[in-house]
C-alpha cells in the first residue's frame, strides 16, 4: 500500500509538516517520489519513520540521525 504523507503522519502521530522536515533534512532517502515528485509512502518506509521517531525521543540530534539512516541504508 502507498500512503501521502498525511497518511503516513498519521499513522506513526506526527504532523505531516514534520515528514516534510525530516525530508529537506535528508532523513529519507528511502522515500520513492512520483514523476510529479510526490513523496509515496510504502509500509517499509514507516517502519524507517518509527525509528527516526523513536531515536528522536532519545534526543538524538537530527544531525545524528541522518548518519544513522545512512549508515543503515550502506550495510543493506
Amino acid at each position: 500500500m502507498i500512503y501521502t504523507v498525511g497518511e503516513a503522519a498519521a499513522k506513526i502521530g506526527v504532523n505531516p509538516s514534520t515528514l516534510r522536515y525530516y525530508d529537506k533534512e535528508g532523513l529519507l532517502p528511502f522515500v520513492e517520489r512520483s514523476g510529479g515528485g510526490i513523496r509515496m509512502f510504502k509500509e517499509t518506509d514507516l517502519e524507517w519513520l518509527s525509528t527516526i521517531e523513536c531515536l528522536k525521543k532519545t534526543g538524538m540530534p537530527i544531525k545524528e540521525i541522518k548518519q544513522f539512516i545512512d549508515w543503515c541504508i550502506r550495510a543493506t
